[in-house]
């Protein structure tokens, strides 16, 4: 009995692990586009707006190194396309990536030359588990407005919840609780 339970506390822990790593996504921002001056000012915002983000998920935003870059902004600074203060580093060697480690709005600029105010900027909403909050869109700026020394701030926000309408249909990142259901009866 003993090892039994061993080996089914095993195979909790690896359904659990494999529902973990499932989870995660990457976006490849502007997907085949890349992370560009783009053709359009809603570009980004409908790219945006067709993913759902989640915690753990990866931006990676593909750029010439040289040509482009990404730095991680306020919502002012975002609007505004101001570059002087960015939250932590800018990246400069491209392809990017970044792993979204908090919920709520993120923003993310490009700071060469007039790329910004050219629509090269990104605004998504991060919810806490994949699937469950869709990616609002955010509305583009035609013109930046006079820069600001505004102190930047980490962006914040909140996830709704969601509940399943049954155990049975419950997934996360492809993965079906209805497996560790099976693999627990597997054991009684």
């Amino acid at each position: 009995m003993a090892s039994h339970m061993g080996c089914f506390l095993g195979c909790v822990l690896i359904v659990v692990a494999l529902l973990q790593g499932a989870a995660a996504k990457t976006h490849i921002v502007g997907d085949t586009s890349g992370w560009t001056v783009p053709s359009s000012s809603s570009f980004y915002v409908n790219w945006a707006a067709s993913q759902t983000f989640s915690v753990d998920d990866i931006l990676e935003f593909n750029f010439q190194t040289g040509s482009h870059d990404v730095a991680v902004v306020s919502k002012a600074d975002y609007t505004s396309c101001t570059k002087g203060n960015p939250i932590g580093s800018i990246i400069n060697t491209g392809p990017a990536k970044i792993t979204i480690n908090s919920t709520g709005d993120h923003y993310y600029i490009c700071t060469f030359g007039q790329h910004c105010e050219n629509n090269q900027k990104l605004a998504i909403t991060v919810g806490s588990t994949n699937g469950t909050t869709p990616t609002p869109t955010p509305t583009p700026t035609s013109s930046p407005g006079p820069s600001s020394s505004t102190t930047p701030t980490t962006p914040t926000g909140t996830s709704p919840t969601s509940s399943p309408s049954s155990a049975s249909s419950l997934t996360v990142g492809g993965f079906s609780f209805l497996l560790l259901s099976t693999v627990i009866a597997f054991f009684y």
